[in-house]
């Protein structure tokens, strides 16, 4: 099996940002949506990103943000890659002209390819947990059955993962990418180092 890679999500801390990447994650995801306990300011968000050491990519993750918004957020915050986590079409997020990912909620009945297809411009699809009236961060997993072999876009495998069920979802799903927020927590938005190490651990395990 090829190399799994691995974003901590919801970093609001400088510490929790840097014990991500000494724990060997590949990139690391700043929530830009003011109803999340996770959410950072611009101000947070640059101070996180210049104590970054090189080659984590750094992504910045929206739910349905107007255009105005992002355009401020992008001119001041230098993300690698935008996480679009809300009912975004593909046209509004091929217009930024900036390297993206789609998150799509996963539920029996979905068309997964075909929805996965529509975004055709995306470097990858993130495959969370559908819960009503909650676009991501649920810290419930899916039934990882519901996702269909020979997607034509890298899969990132979000929702409800830890250090205990993070190798079973990867050898399940083989997807190019795991997510975990909740799951490395002490609290919202408080990360726990010897979790994410944990995480770190359980993934390279079962990628390797």
């Amino acid at each position: 099996m090829s190399v799994v890679r691995s974003k901590i999500c919801g970093i609001t801390r400088i510490e929790d940002a840097l014990s991500a990447a000494e724990a060997g994650a590949d990139a690391i995801g700043l929530v830009f949506y003011a109803k999340s306990p996770r959410a950072v300011s611009v101000q947070q968000a640059r101070a996180i990103i210049a104590a970054l050491p090189p080659f984590v990519t750094t992504v910045g993750l929206f739910v349905d943000a107007s255009r105005q918004e992002l355009d401020k957020i992008l001119a001041a915050v230098p993300l690698d890659l935008l996480q679009f986590h809300g009912d975004e079409s593909p046209a509004f997020c091929e217009a930024l002209q900036r390297p993206y990912i789609k998150a799509l909620r996963v539920k029996p009945g979905d068309d997964l390819a075909a929805q996965v297809a529509a975004y055709g411009q995306a470097s990858g699809v993130l495959l969370d947990t559908y819960v009503p009236g909650i676009p991501g961060g649920t810290g419930e997993a899916f039934d990882w059955s519901l996702v269909p072999q020979g997607l034509n876009k890298p899969i990132i495998l979000a929702g409800g993962l830890v250090a205990e069920n993070v190798a079973a979802a990867i050898r399940q799903v083989q997807p190019y990418a795991v997510d975990v927020s909740g799951g490395v927590e002490a609290g919202k938005g408080i990360k726990d180092a010897e979790k994410i190490r944990a995480f770190m651990r359980a993934v390279k395990t079962a990628g390797g």
